[in-house]
């Protein structure tokens, strides 16, 4: 289906935005991603009860919000698109599980743009009453309405027949409008990646534009200095797939492949999950495209990481 390749990796393209900007405390770790998945729940939990008592705490709603976006797929989304097909049930289970946590993190976010805007919740783009709410917003906000929309997005991305998260797609197109127009360059181009996506997979009523995906994968490419995997691994994803262009989709993994996470180490998370997607990619091409020659088989099993790759990843992640 179309929107399966509608994979929001704004959370993988973002985990920066945690990993160098987040009131967290410091606790020295050495982690690999499957390491650090088990203590994400603990850290929800915890700012959770934090929100609770400070409802109206803007920063922990944000970092509480976007949290449970990135954990839904970085850690429950991204491994059970590639499960076996033997492994049918626990897949749709995971993607389940993904759904619930991209909607949680999303209305987080949003009753918290509700409580800074009251009455945002009310208002929509269809009926032309959502324009002068974004109009009040700043640069400040842009965080918020990236992760309301990827969250949301994502959600459907899931679950396309879900008819009213689809309703909701034009309001959520108009958020990210927004935020590019207040900090184009925010997150290094994490709003360009997001376009790749966006635009390539939804369909013309809902936003989609193929004509301009091109335009933001080198925008994208730009504003992070060539140093993210992430737009490669998108492009492969939803240009390069639908085409049937096996030698674009193999060159843009290999892209992303080629980077070294250790000389970029504000994105060395985000550049390893994105190198581990790309690599699960190549080697699962064939379920992609038909005409695959044997020559054409990426057997490269050297793609892995000691533990230096990961140390103090994590420093100012957890509390």
């Amino acid at each position: 289906m179309k929107y399966r390749f509608l994979i929001l990796n704004v959370t993988v393209l973002g985990a920066a935005l945690f990993l160098s900007g987040c009131s967290i405390n410091k606790m020295a770790m050495r982690m690999k991603p499957e390491t650090v998945a088990p203590y994400i729940p603990s850290v929800l939990a915890k700012n959770e009860a934090r929100l609770a008592k400070h409802p109206d705490d803007q920063g922990l709603i944000l970092n509480t919000g976007s949290l449970y976006v990135m954990y839904a797929n970085a850690f429950v989304q991204g491994p059970a698109e590639f499960l076996p097909p033997v492994q049918y049930e626990e897949r749709q289970a995971a993607l389940g599980e993904a759904k619930r946590l991209y909607l949680k993190g999303a209305d987080i976010l949003y009753d918290g743009l509700d409580k800074k805007y009251p009455g945002f919740s009310t208002v929509s783009f269809v009926n032309n009453t959502l324009a002068s709410y974004l109009a009040k917003m700043d640069e400040t906000d842009v965080p918020s309405l990236y992760w309301t929309a990827a969250g949301y997005l994502s959600a459907f991305s899931l679950d396309p027949f879900d008819l009213k998260m689809g309703r909701r797609v034009p309001d959520l197109m108009s958020y990210v409008n927004r935020a590019y127009e207040l900090d184009p360059d925010f997150n290094n181009g994490a709003l360009d990646d997001f376009y790749i996506l966006a635009y390539a997979s939804l369909p013309d009523t809902l936003g989609g534009d193929k004509s301009q995906v091109d335009l933001h994968f080198k925008r994208a490419l730009e504003k992070s200095g060539g140093k993210l995997a992430g737009p490669h691994v998108s492009y492969a994803q939803v240009v390069s797939v639908p085409a049937g262009d096996y030698d674009n989709f193999k060159s843009h993994l290999e892209a992303a492949l080629a980077l070294n996470p250790k000389k970029n180490r504000a994105n060395r998370l985000v550049n390893i999950i994105s190198q581990r997607k790309a690599r699960a990619l190549l080697d699962n091409a064939r379920d992609y495209f038909i005409d695959i020659d044997d020559d054409d088989d990426d057997d490269d099993d050297d793609f892995e990481y000691d533990d230096d790759d990961f140390e103090e990843l994590f420093e100012e992640f957890f509390e």
